[in-house]
């Protein structure tokens, strides 16, 4: 299937930095394929590209007929990138808590995106306004924190939500707060993403 490629990276991890530039040639049908297996659709693809034994830290997003379906990821690297590409697959298809399970019926029409991270970047910032003025729109996903509060925005989140206000407010209403909710306990980490899709 064609792929889309944008890749936005300040901050390299070993995994983006060695990443090729048809990664998504293979990622994409290794997500794909392990979502098929655990439906009963097809094997797993076999794979044996070096860069996927490199640790690494990845989301997959389903999409169907342009609507979120599912979408699972890893903020930490903690394993190799095939395997995290292959376990948050299936994850974001079987066990999204939002959606029920991906049907066999769904899985055909479907597409594929796989983001892979660079490492979390911490932000001091003095209050709303500070860590406003430091997002990068288009650029920058965004881990949000404040207590056992905790939330995630990819970077292509900005397409639906281009005013910097209406990001970090619709990020803390999904860590279970209130738009307009802000505590010097605040804690933002932002990265960076190379993305794929089908």
């Amino acid at each position: 299937m064609p792929t889309d490629i944008a890749a936005s990276s300040t901050v390299s991890s070993p995994a983006m930095a060695q990443l090729p530039e048809s990664a998504g040639d293979v990622l994409l049908p290794l997500a794909r394929s392990a979502i098929a297996a655990r439906l009963g659709a097809g094997s797993l693809t076999a794979v044996h590209e070096g860069w996927l034994s490199i640790t690494g830290a990845s989301f997959v997003t389903l999409k169907l007929h342009n609507n979120l379906r599912g979408c699972i990821g890893t903020l930490q690297a903690h394993r190799t990138l095939g395997e995290d590409v292959k376990a948050n697959a299936m994850a974001a298809a079987f066990t999204d808590p939002r959606f029920k399970p991906l049907t066999q019926t769904e899985f055909e029409a479907i597409n594929v995106e796989v983001s892979v991270l660079s490492p979390l970047e911490a932000l001091t910032v003095l209050d709303e306004n500070d860590a406003l003025s430091q997002l990068r729109a288009n650029i920058d996903g965004v881990v949000f924190v404040y207590g056992h509060h905790r939330s995630t925005f990819l970077p292509q989140v900005w397409e639906e939500f281009s005013d910097p206000h209406l990001f970090l407010g619709h990020l803390k209403y999904k860590a279970g707060l209130p738009p307009t909710f802000w505590d010097p306990a605040v804690k933002i980490s932002r990265y960076t993403v190379s993305k794929w899709r089908e």
